[in-house]
């Protein structure tokens, strides 16, 4: 064990004997929470990104490491963490609450030590997600600029762009001598997202400043300082991203352009241990014991569910074709879609700003407990809208200063259909993505790590939970705007069939992009992007649909064991502030509340 771990240890270990702090909610084990609190505090001191995202200012001029032996030293801290939760806790009798929150922290850490066995089975940088879009997005959503401290932090992070870039690097050339490479048909779109970065002043002799450049001036812009001190930051950012950030995006383009006739576009069976790789993937995104096969078998069953909802409304509104017809229909058809220019654009964002103030004013009628963080619409920036989503939502700061945010890829208005305007503000904003986030980052009466924490079967099951539930209350009145949110719905049946069928059953991604074809009405370029997301991240998409069967099981299980007494908001109250849990640890809460009311 290193020196370092050894260190740690002692020091958690110190803690757990100190005498309690007296400042715990009277419900809860003092000792224990100022324990949780302590091994929390060790993770967020770990991650100056982390600090960022949740609105504090330390270490704000740094990255987080990405070397695999900082990841190791992370697994051996959760290991030790493990190990003093047992020794102090494991004989101790708990309240309910208190016994939640140590299992919720023991089955994190224990997630940390398995995430770290199959680390090697992860892409650190794909299409998809990595540090060539990572960098310019945090830049320009998360470093603030208030004051010249923020604007030199700012500077030291474009100046620490190449050291991290240098660290992945080695980790991407380990993983490529193993034969982990990412996907194929996502190369083309990697080094074109690098050039977008470099494109512009200073690295091209452009007049229009580069992306970052732009953002930097902006923000320091904005801010009371003199012409002198202004002008010294912006020399300073010039320097820095010509001599950080302009090797730090060749580099990566070099190792691209080479790395690419190597890669293929297999699912992880390909790779040694593949099979179990997955197997771990899978439970790591739905917190399930569900194996590929099962998961598969769900998908189709739903498929077929879904597909007959549809054909009802396809008869409702007078359409005498068949199913692929009418998925033609919506997906040709002009009626759908706006121009592809920027007043359709702008004319998207301005219907979803309706959509979400419609349900706004319509909380209260199905939630107890609302969001206090703001929430923003916005269309995806140039750089990265060819590798992006359809639409996304990245959290606010806990304090406010930093509002949620929306996203809309607008790069193509054939791919953003309108009858599905609705379930994706739904699913992004409210009640969904923002909502829960918001109202988990603003728990009081929880240990700090219940609010941050993001299990991508509750988070994307809620969402995709929150889809439907505006029906309930009229939201869905246009028949294919329902429509809209059952082709929502197949899709992510669909994610089911397919992500098991590339990475279990080998399918190649031909087939998967042909599945999608002939059973969703999507177009082909989204199912196209679709694939390529998923054979990247192996697992993620079944985390969607698994999460909402297992809510709409336990609504319906609540519904019938307290018949009259059962109350839409508090069942809504009870899932949303207790934070992002594991599907099993849901069903315990649920249950716990059910017997409450008994």
């Amino acid at each position: 064990m290193s020196t370092f771990v050894t260190s740690l240890c002692l020091a958690l270990t110190l803690v757990a004997v100190a005498p309690a702090q007296d400042d715990a909610p009277p419900e809860r084990n003092a000792e224990l929470a100022q324990f949780l609190q302590v091994q929390h505090d060790f993770w967020l001191r770990r991650s100056p990104v982390t600090q960022s995202y949740r609105g504090l200012k330390t270490n704000y001029g740094k990255w987080d490491r990405v070397t695999d032996a900082w990841a190791r030293i992370g697994r051996d801290a959760a290991e030790v963490q493990l190990m003093l939760l047992d020794r102090n806790f494991g004989e101790t009798e708990l309240s309910a609450s208190d016994q939640l929150e140590l299992d919720l922290w023991k089955a994190s850490l224990e997630q940390r030590v398995v995430d770290y066995r199959w680390r090697e089975h992860r892409f650190p940088v794909h299409h998809h997600r990595g540090l060539h879009t990572f960098v310019p997005q945090f830049l320009s959503s998360v470093h603030r600029i208030d004051d010249i401290s923020d604007a030199e932090a700012y500077i030291e992070r474009l100046g620490g762009v190449w050291p991290m870039f240098r660290e992945q690097l080695v980790t991407l050339r380990d993983r490529q001598a193993r034969g982990v490479l990412p996907l194929a048909a996502g190369f083309p779109k990697m080094i074109a997202a690098c050039r977008n970065v470099l494109a512009g002043a200073p690295f091209d002799g452009s007049k229009t400043d580069s992306l970052l450049l732009a953002d930097f001036r902006r923000k320091v812009a904005e801010i009371v300082i003199s012409d002198k001190d202004r002008t010294r930051l912006l020399a300073a950012a010039n320097d820095a991203l010509l001599q950080s950030v302009l090797p730090a995006y060749r580099r990566m383009i070099d190792w691209l352009e080479a790395a690419q006739e190597n890669a293929t576009n297999h699912g992880i069976w390909n790779l040694t241990d593949g099979d179990e790789a997955y197997a771990a993937a899978l439970a790591h995104h739905t917190t399930t014991n569900l194996s590929a096969d099962e998961i598969h078998a769900l998908g189709l069953e739903h498929v077929a569910r879904i597909h007959d909802e549809l054909d009802a409304i396809a008869e409702r509104v007078g359409f005498t074709g068949t199913r692929a017809e009418f998925f033609e229909h919506l997906r040709t058809s002009d009626d759908f879609y706006l121009p592809d220019t920027d007043e359709g654009r702008a004319e998207y964002l301005a219907r979803v700003h309706a959509v979400v103030d419609e349900m706004r004013a319509a909380l209260p009628s199905l939630f107890i407990t609302l969001p206090e963080t703001p929430l923003v619409v916005k269309a995806v920036e140039a750089y990265r809208e060819k590798a992006a989503g359809k639409a996304f939502y990245e959290r606010g700061s806990p304090d406010g200063s930093r509002p949620g945010t929306y996203y809309a890829n607008l790069s193509n208005m054939r791919d953003m259909p309108t009858y599905q305007l609705a379930a994706l503000a739904y699913h992004e904003a409210i009640p969904g993505h923002h909502m829960q986030i918001s109202i988990a980052q603003e728990l009081d009466d929880v240990a700090e790590f219940r609010r941050h924490e993001i299990y991508t079967a509750y988070a994307e099951g809620w969402a995709l939970y929150c889809e439907e539930l505006p029906r309930e209350i009229g939201m869905y009145d246009d028949p294919y705007d329902d429509a809209g949110r059952l082709a929502m719905e197949l899709w992510r049946a669909c994610r089911l069939v397919v992500d098991t069928g590339l990475h279990a059953k080998r399918w190649t991604r031909e087939d998967a992009v042909e599945y999608l074809r002939v059973n969703t009405p999507n177009s082909l370029s989204d199912c196209e992007r679709a694939i390529d997301r998923y054979l990247v991240m192996p697992g993620q998409a079944t985390s969607y649909m698994v999460g909402k069967l297992k809510i709409v099981e336990l609504r319906a299980r609540a519904e019938e064991a307290l018949g009259d007494a059962f109350d839409l908001r508090e069942f809504h109250d009870v899932v949303l502030r207790n934070g992002s849990v594991p599907l099993s640890f849901l069903e315990r809460i649920v249950n716990e509340w059910i017997a409450s009311k008994g």
